[in-house]
């Protein structure tokens, strides 16, 4: 039985602390005391249904702790799943919090495999091994969805080590063992191309979905109907159906920044569709924004921030940006969105009763389609076709 830290109690590291703790014994690490309470009485800080049925139902060694030092007193390997935001002023990742993760690491163990899991950009890992002068800092990027990040982490599509060191493929067994599907593909490179593929997949999922809504905008645009439009695209086996569903916009955790940082690596390279990608989401909200505004109405309310059913994150959430536009146009703009306990977001007032939510908007604007709305059909606008994530 190995030791393991986990350092972050996000989607990403909440699914490996649960994974890894059916096997090994696990410290779930965070600065706020009351993720690691939660943890301590067996609940999930995040919503991810899987995660909460291994907790209730599974025999896990985890425990959870916001003692930096217990934390990294013992381990074997220390993975870090801290967050990195994209700082639009510097154009680039905010790494402070991996940074520091990494020198507690350095100082605390002189031992453990360092695993960042942290979106980071490309070379980042190598800075750090030189500046520490180790080659135990290693990078594995993780693609996992949100509200389904535990069963991603057992069924991988494949493990990435930027490493080839014994403790990378050791870990990378660990991983394996700990994950239902089998004959996993293991891929050991450098920790450069192990960043670059993070980045360059997420970017390839931004392309598509943004290919999609382009087609859907066309399709508005020309009174042609979406629908039968995808069907007969993605029925080719080259393109498939993947990531075809119509949306406002890509948000969430990882693609906004993903693509934004991938375009700052390019910086001395020539391209046009990395850059293309990130200005086709801003045209595509434009666009929508537009369609709601020629409709003229009063008030525009906007049922779930949230970019998925079945998540809890409004991180870059699409929807935020239109609300943006409308105000701007000088429309009137309510939110029904359970998670946001503040009366206002910017400046569009949060009701947080659903029948006074309903009576009050002219039009239900949602980014994906929920049942409770099919009785306000007639004045809902969405994007979702096939209804579904």
């Amino acid at each position: 039985m190995n030791n393991i830290t986990v350092i972050g109690t996000g989607y990403v590291g909440m699914s490996l602390s649960v994974l890894l703790a059916q096997d090994n014994s696990v410290i779930a690490y965070d600065i706020d005391a009351n993720k690691v309470d939660l943890i301590k009485n067996g609940h999930s800080p995040i919503k991810d249904q899987d995660i909460e049925d291994y907790m209730n139902k599974k025999n896990l060694n985890l425990t959870a702790t916001n003692n930096m030092k217990e934390a990294l007193k013992n381990p074997d390997y220390i993975i870090i799943a801290t967050p990195t935001n994209y700082d639009p002023n510097s154009e680039y990742f905010d790494t402070n919090s991996v940074d520091i993760s990494v020198k507690n690491c350095i100082k605390e163990n002189k031992n453990a495999l360092i695993i960042i899991k942290s979106t980071i950009p490309i070379g980042h890992t190598k800075k750090l091994q030189n500046k520490f002068k180790t080659d135990r800092i290693i990078f594995s990027p993780e693609f996992l969805r949100e509200g389904k990040a535990l069963f991603d982490n057992l069924y991988p599509s494949r493990i990435v080590l930027g490493s080839n060191i014994p403790q990378a493929h050791n870990f990378a067994n660990i991983l394996s063992k700990a994950a239902h599907k089998k004959n996993i593909k293991k891929l050991f490179l450098s920790s450069s191309e192990a960043e670059a593929i993070k980045l360059f997949a997420n970017t390839y999922l931004a392309m598509r979905v943004s290919f999609f809504n382009e087609l859907d905008s066309f399709a508005l645009s020309k009174n042609l109907d979406s629908k039968n439009i995808i069907e007969g695209v993605t029925s080719d086996k080259r393109i498939g159906d993947g990531y075809d569903n119509p949306s406002f916009g890509y948000g969430g955790y990882c693609l906004p920044k993903d693509t934004k940082q991938l375009l700052a690596n390019y910086k001395d390279i020539p391209q046009s569709l990395i850059s293309s990608i990130v200005e086709s989401n801003i045209i595509r909200k434009n666009f929508i924004a537009d369609h709601i505004k020629l409709k003229n109405p009063n008030c525009v309310g906007f049922y779930r921030l949230v970019m998925k059913k079945g998540s809890d994150n409004i991180r870059e959430s699409s929807s935020i940006g239109i609300i943006d536009r409308l105000n701007r146009y000088g429309i009137k703009t309510i939110i029904y969105e359970p998670i946001i306990t503040d009366s206002y977001l910017n400046e569009s007032q949060v009701i947080s009763n659903k029948e006074t939510f309903f009576n009050e908007s002219d039009l239900i604007v949602t980014n994906r389609m929920f049942p409770e709305l099919e009785q306000f059909s007639d004045k809902v606008i969405t994007r979702d076709i096939f209804n579904e994530n």
